[in-house]
């Protein structure tokens, strides 16, 4: 098959992204982009295994300042962050491929369709935005207040409060909520301002009318980060996107995961991807 080149180049240098490949050489591709203050391991442990189950090839950095790729030099800019997604895709071989992307991977995953459309088949949405709301930036300043003070204690709390529904918080044991509790500094991801940062800055808006390709649009709708009202302006404004909900908060891979992951394994099945 001839190659396919990059249509675009990232528009500020960012250093190359430490990357998990996984499945068949010969699969179908997907690309997976995960959420700020998150990683590779954090969003999609449990979906990896199962795309790689159903024979898909998946490709899954970890941005800068997760995982085991290092800080950025300065601050992320949303065209960068897609190109250089989009490249590790392309540099393990894969020149066509599904984007899978969580809360801002969600917007990573438009941003990399629009730039790069000869390369995306497919795109599936989860707990996702096209720009941030009034109540977003709030958790977002708030996130951002307490990673500047060094307050990892009352940045644990945001995170729970924002990243879990009511019920699953109030029904954890009483060692799991200490873990999610644990105020360690070496637990969120070095670059969590940035990443949050750069979720106050994005805008997909202009994307959305354009994108082409199958999309599915899940929606979380107990989420206190995201309110589904962000899910439901990307289905409306993506011509022919699918829309479902989860009756979860904002990490669906938590609370209900055999659910989101079968949604997940039956669009790609019915849509050929």
């Amino acid at each position: 098959m001839t190659q396919i080149p990059v249509a675009q180049t990232p528009s500020v240098s960012l250093p190359r992204l430490s990357t998990t490949v996984a499945g068949p050489a010969d699969g179908p591709g997907v690309l997976l982009a995960h959420g700020a203050t998150g990683s590779v391991r954090d969003n999609y442990g449990t979906l990896i295994p199962a795309l790689t189950a159903t024979g898909h090839r998946v490709v899954a950095p970890d941005y800068p300042g997760s995982g085991e790729t290092p800080r950025a030099a300065g601050p992320l800019e949303l065209d960068a962050l897609a190109d250089a997604v989009v490249a590790e895709a392309v540099a393990a071989g894969l020149e066509t491929f599904t984007v899978i992307g969580f809360s801002m991977g969600t917007a990573v995953s438009v941003r990399a369709a629009a730039r790069h459309p000869e390369r995306v088949r497919g795109l599936v949405l989860t707990a996702g935005l096209a720009k941030a709301d009034a109540r977003a930036n709030v958790w977002l300043d708030l996130w951002l207040r307490l990673l500047d003070r060094g307050d990892y204690q009352g940045f644990a709390q945001a995170r729970a409060l924002s990243g879990l529904s009511a019920e699953r918080l109030n029904a954890l044991p009483p060692a799991e909520l200490a873990a999610v509790l644990d105020p360690d500094p070496t637990l969120p991801p070095v670059g969590s301002a940035e990443q949050a940062a750069l979720v106050k800055a994005l805008d997909t808006t202009a994307d959305l009318p354009g994108i082409t390709v199958p999309t599915l649009v899940v929606a979380t709708t107990l989420d206190a980060l995201l309110d589904p009202a962000n899910s439901r302006y990307l289905a409306d404004h993506i011509p022919g996107a699918e829309y479902v909900e989860i009756a979860t908060g904002h990490l669906p891979m938590v609370e209900r995961n055999a659910e989101w992951l079968a949604l997940i394994g039956d669009f790609l099945a019915a849509r050929g991807l």
